[in-house]
């Protein structure tokens, strides 16, 4: 995982840094030498990332109800 996937990750997944490092429970400055000094990304980031997207991928699909739903409207 480079930094560009990494920030598509949390664009996907809708969170900022601070909320990935407080889901992994890292540092909040973690990210910043990954993307600024150079430090290479742990492996664990990617299926860490991964999961998580995965888990968004059912909840949207299966918990979340369609916006055009076929429901019939009631007039309140």
């Amino acid at each position: 995982m480079n930094i560009t996937d990494f920030d598509a990750a949390l664009a996907g997944l809708g969170w900022k840094v601070s909320d990935f490092c407080r889901q992994a429970g890292l540092h909040r400055n973690t990210p910043s030498r990954w993307r600024s000094h150079g430090v290479a990304i742990p492996l664990w980031v990617d299926k860490f990332l991964g999961m998580a997207l995965e888990v968004k991928r059912l909840h949207d699909r299966f918990i979340v109800p369609p916006k055009d739903s076929d429901e019939p409207k009631t007039d309140a």
